[in-house]
């Protein structure tokens, strides 16, 4: 049996995956969840997700390979200019 979709929403928010509860909706929704917007609709359960998200967010860390290739790779022309 599938986590009831307000369940896996307070789940998603203390992952600390989502910044916002806007992004968490659409994960809720790719994920095939039903009734997301209606069923995260009310403010107190909007306000307390949204509270979580900003709480517990953690950017991702980039690679640091993939920084030092694009330090070290040359600027492409404008061809505008």
């Amino acid at each position: 049996m599938s986590m009831p979709t307000v369940e896996r929403a307070y789940a998603l928010a203390r992952s600390g995956k989502f910044s916002n509860i806007d992004t968490l909706k659409d994960r809720l929704k790719a994920d095939g969840c039903r009734a997301v917007d209606a069923l995260l609709a009310n403010r107190s359960i909007r306000g307390h997700i949204q509270a979580i998200c900003a709480a517990t967010f953690k950017p991702p860390i980039p690679d640091p390979e993939t920084i030092e290739t694009e330090q070290t790779e040359p600027a492409q022309p404008d061809e505008n200019a």
